[in-house]
């Protein structure tokens, strides 16, 4: 099985070397990376580490992380397709551990559990939650590095066309196709996000932002209030 490696960015110039370094350098067919419209050294960077890595290249698509993700599956050409947020990193084993999750045939994708690059006790409790949560729930975020079939994502219809919460409205649809994998397996994302707010206020308009999104407010409006911590 072949994996294509999708990184939706938009102006992540802080994070995005560090990701693309971290990389995995073995059973990676290809690296796409789609830009939004960044307008910082984002695509600098991008246009590097193209220029040095023969299997990736630099797409461009209109502003959105759901639209983003969907011009990069259709310009992949892998058996699997990993969607992997420009602040996070996976380990050099996370292609092997993706091929062994699928050996078997029932399984049609999964992910991480995820981990945040301090040492601060708050970001060991909000992991250790999130976690947690996806488990009992089979809800996966994109801090977790969702990985799925090919065949399955162009079934499902890729990622639906909203603001946000794009990554939990396919987790569902995911579920129902098939057996999904949590890994106990980390990926490190960011807490950048956490930390510029405060965890307990980010914690709070998370929670709040889902609980609403469950409910039926749009996405549309949701994002609104989302933009304050991103």
């Amino acid at each position: 099985m072949t994996i294509s490696v999708i990184i939706p960015t938009l102006n992540e110039e802080q994070v995005l070397g560090q990701t693309l370094a971290d990389l995995p350098s073995t059973h990676t067919s290809e690296i796409i990376i789609v830009d939004g419209g960044s307008t910082d050294r984002t695509l600098a960077i991008a246009n590097t580490f193209c220029a040095h890595t023969p299997k990736a290249q630099l797409v461009r698509a209109p502003t959105g992380r759901a639209r983003q993700m969907n011009e990069g599956a259709k310009a992949s050409r892998g058996d699997i397709l990993l969607f992997l947020h420009a602040d996070t990193q996976v380990v050099e084993e996370a292609p092997r551990i993706i091929e062994s999750a699928l050996a078997n045939p029932a399984v049609v994708g999964g992910r991480f559990d995820v981990r945040f690059d301090t040492r601060s006790g708050w970001g060991s409790i909000i992991g250790t939650l999130m976690n947690w949560r996806s488990r009992t729930s089979g809800i996966a975020t994109g801090d977790q590095a969702i990985f799925v079939r090919r065949h399955i994502f162009e079934r499902l219809g890729g990622f639906a066309d909203i603001p946000l919460m794009e990554d939990i409205e396919f987790s569902r649809r995911l579920k129902r196709a098939g057996s999904t994998v949590a890994l106990r397996q980390t990926v490190t994302t960011s807490f950048r996000r956490w930390e510029q707010q405060g965890p307990l206020r980010t914690i709070l308009l998370m929670w709040t932002l889902r609980f609403l999104y469950w409910a039926g407010v749009n996405p549309s409006r949701l994002n609104r209030w989302y933009k304050v911590v991103r």
